[in-house]
């Protein structure tokens, strides 16, 4: 129960990060990027498609598909086993 309460926690934290990200793209004030990308990082922690996609993109860069592979194992590990 508590793995499925976590589950639907960071899920809720990303689609928020996500809103704020595409909400950030019209308002000056807003860096909608960041949100963005953390949200789809937490999205990514439970849907392979996603993290697939993430990585396939991030394969142009070899400075980003680095900071994408050090973010995700600093995310699995302060949030625990996912």
């Amino acid at each position: 129960m508590q793995k499925q309460a976590k589950k639907v926690i960071i899920l809720t934290i990303g689609v928020i990060f996500i809103i704020f990200g595409l909400i950030g793209l019209v308002l000056p004030f807003l860096q909608g990027i960041i949100f963005l990308i953390i949200g789809f990082l937490l999205i990514s922690l439970y849907f392979p498609k996603v993290r697939a996609h993430i990585r396939r993109h991030a394969q142009k860069s070899a400075s980003v598909l680095s900071f994408f592979d050090k973010t995700e194992r600093w995310l699995a590990k302060f949030i625990g086993e996912v």
